[in-house]
């Protein structure tokens, strides 16, 4: 067999992104030692009561790289012991704020170890190791980070869901013709679903409060603007918008995504994506900043999934 057949055969020279997931269980309390205990309380909520309190966490580590003789990027025995000499075996079973000097709040540069905060040091004990192309890290099924070795900008979704009705059908269209485009969902009385939307925002994250910007903010402006007006409705007619347009997966997640933009930059982020999760087999997703679609496919292929 020849050299370059040999090649071919085994990948070598082609690019592939790996990732590997890892677990710890950690600690972490939210409160700033130049401020008063009701200061911090107002910014921090429960998350400031003493003496912390602790997440199962789970790290998404996404690397990137060309193909060996072997078939591989990087041996995953390697790719397993620095995630845990660096971090895992660091962290687990440890109260973050006194763990990695970053974290201590005693320094003028110390921050607090937020999700957003803790994923971008990760990174950076990481990358003198591993070829990374992006870190995930979720505090919980609900909230998570993602890092690209972008400087202080990082990324942060929560998830909520709520229950509506809807129905697809455009009025001008007889139901014949709606059955033709839209099925079984352009039923007279319509259908509903257990809707989960996902809710991205980009920023810096701030050098002591290791936050993008207020998460109690960004619940309660997602709380307020969707998730109650949306929650038990019947979206064709409790939404005023969908008694015009058809209330599709899509154009619910556009909706969402006008919705947000504007009230989530008032509280100092960026909407970055909007996931729509209609059902099991079905979602929907926006990018909600225009600026930003041309590099859309790269950060899609970059940000690990579950």
């Amino acid at each position: 067999m020849t050299n370059d057949a040999y090649q071919a055969r085994h990948g070598q020279g082609r690019g592939c992104v790996i990732r590997r997931k890892a677990c710890f269980s950690a600690s972490h309390l939210y409160h700033l030692p130049e401020l008063s205990s009701e200061e911090n309380a107002s910014i921090f909520g429960s998350c400031s009561i003493a003496p912390g309190h602790g997440h199962n966490y789970e790290l998404i580590v996404s690397m990137g790289g060309e193909l060996d003789s072997d078939g591989m990027v990087l041996n995953l025995s390697d790719v397993k012991h620095a995630i845990s000499s660096e971090v895992t075996d660091q962290l687990n079973f440890r109260f973050l704020n006194e763990i990695w000097p970053e974290f201590d709040l005693s320094k003028p540069n110390g921050c607090l170890p937020t999700t957003e905060a803790l994923v971008k040091t990760i990174w950076e004990r990481l990358i003198l190791h591993l070829p990374l192309v992006s870190l995930r890290l979720y505090e919980s099924p609900g909230l998570w980070a993602d890092y690209l070795g972008n400087s202080m900008e990082a990324y942060l979704t929560i998830r909520t869901h709520f229950a509506a009705a809807h129905r697809l059908a455009r009025p001008e269209l007889t139901q014949e013709e709606n059955e033709k485009i839209y099925g079984k969902c352009a039923r007279p009385h319509g259908h509903g679903h257990n809707y989960f939307v996902d809710i991205t925002i980009r920023g810096s994250i701030d050098p002591r409060t290791g936050m993008i910007c207020d998460l109690s903010a960004l619940n309660r402006v997602v709380n307020e603007i969707i998730v109650e007006k949306f929650d038990h409705s019947f979206l064709n007619k409790d939404i005023h918008y969908f008694k015009e347009c058809v209330p599709t997966a899509e154009n619910i997640a556009l909706y969402i995504s006008d919705q947000l933009s504007r009230p989530i930059q008032h509280i100092g982020a960026y909407l970055h994506k909007i996931r729509l999760q209609e059902s099991p087999n079905n979602s929907a997703e926006v990018y909600a900043e225009v600026p930003k679609l041309e590099i859309a496919p790269n950060s899609i292929n970059a940000l690990a999934t579950k």
